[in-house]
């Protein structure tokens, strides 16, 4: 007995390949599973640093031999199963759950290794994606900005966007999830910036504001829209989702003096394009990084990793027909995936959110 599972052999090479089952407490048949189009292009394109640069936790350096390397066994991390076998009463049988073990036909999980995270019954399966990992990355977002503005002392996500006016460079999925987070919190507006028009019309059809950086500088119209004082003008908070710095460095020029980035992208190249001299530096400005690894410092005892999957169910039981119908473009099989991918990665084929399905 097998699983089948789609690896990276090599940069640009797609396979998959039969695993041996193992044996354990419980085994999930796979029903879906999304595909991250930046972090796992990355293995396809070798990009990622960690192909090229180990990471030591205990020093939070770069450096050394590489972490990761070529087959890259475990390509994805947003799937969703039904459990068809259960050794332990910590995980039911015949649940549906989103997990995070890559791309294949099945895995046999731990409850003591393993997030298992059950779907409510309602709930496109599908939309599961997003629960375990996905989703909480942009929920995280906002738990860094609700920190920016009241520390340790944070009630919502809503505490960091309520009331505020909100921009959002990037509208691939991290951006607009993040966006429509921000909306269901209570920002007062709701900006995405992105140079691509079909990613627009997703936003639009989401109900979100978005604006064309081609079609004149969005600082200067946002700037001249928002005014909190005469010379205190722009966006209260930027969540940056676009992994170029360029496009920093216009998340930087739309803020507010004083103000705050928060920044979920993944940077793979350098930063020619970022002027730290200029906005960054007169307007007394701030980016912090928000990225799954840890959430803002004094929240980790409240804001776990499953508060933030709870967040993203609750945003998905608001705009799950939305999100379903606009932001999710391709559902493939899954012998197509590695097609898939390397169509995507050769920019042969352009997909905002592909789904591959068992």
């Amino acid at each position: 007995m097998s699983d089948r599972n789609l690896i990276v052999a090599g940069p640009g090479r797609l396979e998959i390949v039969d695993e041996p089952v193992v044996d354990g407490p419980f085994r999930i048949r796979t029903l879906y599973s999304g595909i991250s189009a930046g972090t796992e292009l990355s293995f396809v394109k070798d990009t990622n640093p960690a192909l090229h640069e180990g990471f030591d936790p205990l020093l939070g350096l770069f450096g050394g031999s590489p972490a990761s390397a070529y087959p890259v066994r475990r390509l994805g991390y947003m799937e969703v199963g039904q459990v068809v076998e259960s050794h332990t009463p910590a995980v039911t049988e015949g649940t549906v759950v989103a997990m995070t073990y890559g791309h294949r036909t099945g895995w046999t999980g731990d409850p003591l290794r393993d997030r298992v995270v059950p779907l409510p019954a309602g709930l496109d399966p599908l939309l599961g994606i997003y629960v375990a990992h996905m989703g909480p990355i942009c929920a995280n977002g906002l738990l860094h900005a609700a920190a920016d503005v009241h520390g340790p002392a944070v009630r919502g996500l809503g505490d960091g966007v309520a009331g505020r006016r909100v921009v959002v460079t990037g509208a691939g999925v991290v951006g607009l999830l993040t966006a429509l987070f921000a909306r269901r919190h209570g920002a007062a507006s709701v900006v995405v910036i992105d140079p691509t028009p079909a990613r627009r019309e997703v936003a639009v059809a989401l109900g979100l504001e978005a604006l064309d950086p081609a079609a004149g500088d969005p600082a200067v119209t946002l700037k001249t829209a928002w005014r909190h004082t005469t010379d205190d003008r722009g966006a209260d908070v930027v969540f940056q989702c676009r992994g170029q710095a360029a496009s920093l460095h216009l998340a930087l020029r739309l803020l507010r003096p004083q103000g705050t980035v928060i920044d979920l992208a993944f940077y793979q190249g350098g930063a020619d394009e970022l002027r730290l001299g200029e906005e960054f530096h007169h307007n007394g400005l701030a980016v912090r990084c928000a990225q799954i690894g840890r959430v803002p410092r004094g929240l980790a005892a409240s804001w776990d990793r499953e508060r933030l999957s709870a967040e993203t169910i609750d945003l998905l039981n608001a705009y799950g027909g939305a999100i379903r119908k606009h932001l999710v473009t391709a559902v493939v099989p899954f012998d197509e995936g590695p097609q898939l991918l390397t169509d995507l990665a050769a920019r042969r084929r352009q997909e905002l959110q592909a789904v591959l399905e068992f």
